[in-house]
């Protein structure tokens, strides 16, 4: 039976923050996207630990009106970080028009991935203007089945729950003493109007288990997990590029 100690890993992930930081910036901040839901919570709160709030920035980037959007002023407000609320609406809405009234036929799925790809531009626009380091938010079982946005939600510097599932989150969240209702919130992308849960056609806890004890019930369901993982492999690896034999590095 697998066992996970929360303790030892949350402490083991604040010292990691700080290595990285020694390396990687010894005076920059870390600087995030808050969404109000328990990724995005706890990272700031991981960074916070291993830092001190002073060296922390939240970017609230509602677009346009964000129903939940007092989740994410509790979290800032919770955990004393400086914050800035950027509305990308009109970033968004201006590249949609723009690209209707060049005749592309946006596709759903571009409109939806649009907005967290906006969202990756303005954190590092404004950890750029604070020389900041940029905190991924995406855990690993999110990973695992693609349930991120390349080169939006996926994207940064560095990613403290990387390795870690929802349940293992949830369980540091608590650890880190955070509003629990943000930590056990139903997760959602706030896109489509539906939990990740509801997308994925199951549970995370279904997924961590087989993940973390390769068990599973369900054989539909481990097939379509096992073809989810399949599928979206290329977003968790280096971008390929084109090596010749005749090339070489000098150095």
């Amino acid at each position: 039976m697998y066992e996970f100690d929360a303790e030892k890993v949350k402490n083991e992930c604040v010292k990691w923050i700080q290595d990285f930081f020694k390396e990687n910036g010894p005076e920059s901040p870390a600087v995030l996207g808050i969404s109000g839901g328990k990724d995005s919570t706890v990272t700031a709160a991981l960074c916070v630990e291993a830092l001190g709030k002073d060296r922390v920035i939240g970017v609230l980037m509602p677009n346009g009106v964000q129903a939940d959007i007092n989740d994410s002023i509790e979290v800032v407000e919770h955990l004393g970080i400086r914050n800035f609320t950027i509305d990308i609406s009109g970033a968004v809405n201006a590249l949609l028009k723009e690209m209707d009234e060049k005749g592309i036929d946006i596709t759903d799925q571009s409109r939806i991935n649009l907005p967290p790809r906006i969202r990756m531009s303005t954190v590092y626009a404004v950890s750029q203007c604070h020389n900041g380091r940029v905190a991924n938010t995406c855990n690993l079982s999110e990973d695992w089945v693609g349930y991120s946005t390349r080169y939006g939600d996926a994207a940064g510097d560095f990613s403290p729950l990387a390795h870690l599932t929802v349940a293992e989150v949830k369980q540091i969240g608590r650890l880190l003493n955070v509003p629990h209702h943000l930590v056990d919130k139903a997760p959602s992308d706030g896109l489509c109007g539906k939990t990740d849960e509801d997308n994925l056609g199951f549970t995370y806890a279904v997924l961590d288990r087989y993940i973390r004890e390769g068990v599973i019930e369900d054989p539909e369901t481990k097939a379509l997990i096992d073809r989810k993982h399949a599928l979206n492999l290329f977003k968790l690896q280096m971008m390929p590029g084109f090596e010749s034999s005749s090339l070489k590095v000098a150095i």
